[in-house]
C-alpha cells in the first residue's frame, strides 16, 4: 500500500504518436493500457493519461515567479536531486526545449531546490523539481 494516494491526471494531446515518443520515450514512462484516443502513463506511479483532442492547446497563461514566466496550469514530480539532474540530462540530450533552464531557488534557505519547466509536444507544461531536504517542501 502506497504512503500517499496516487493521483489520476488527464491532458489534451494532437498527437498520440508524439505523446508516445515523449513520455515513453524521452521521460522513460512505462505504457499502460491504451485505445485509438487515449493512452495510460505510469508518472511514477501516478496515472496521466494523453487524450487525442486534435487543434488543443493546453497552455492558459503565464504568471512571474523569481524572475520567470511560470506557465499555467502545469503538472510535474518532486524528484530526488540526482533523479532530477539525471532527467535534465536525458531532456537535454534529446533536444528539448525548456520553457525555464534547470536552476536552484533558494540557496541555503527554507524550501532550498531544483527546479525546470518544459512543454511536452501538445503544449502541456510540465515542472520537474527536488528539494535537498523534501520534508522542506511545505516549507514557510
Amino acid at each position: 500500500m502506497s504512503v500517499r494516494p496516487a493521483f489520476h491526471l488527464a491532458v489534451p494531446v494532437d498527437d498520440l504518436g508524439r505523446a508516445r515518443a515523449f513520455y515513453g520515450g524521452v521521460l522513460g514512462l512505462a505504457e499502460g493500457r491504451s485505445a485509438p484516443s487515449w493512452v495510460d502513463w505510469n508518472f511514477h506511479g501516478h496515472q496521466v493519461v494523453t487524450h487525442l483532442v486534435p487543434g488543443a492547446r493546453a497552455e492558459a497563461g503565464r504568471n512571474p515567479v523569481d524572475g520567470h514566466e511560470v506557465p499555467v496550469p502545469h503538472f510535474g514530480l518532486v524528484l530526488d536531486v540526482a533523479g532530477f539532474h539525471e532527467l535534465a540530462g536525458r531532456l537535454r540530450a534529446a533536444g528539448t526545449e525548456f520553457v525555464i533552464e534547470p536552476y536552484q531557488r533558494f540557496a541555503g534557505e527554507p524550501g532550498e531546490q531544483w527546479t525546470m519547466f518544459l512543454h511536452d509536444p501538445a503544449g502541456n507544461a510540465l515542472e520537474f523539481k527536488a528539494f535537498r531536504d523534501e520534508s522542506q517542501l511545505f516549507a514557510i
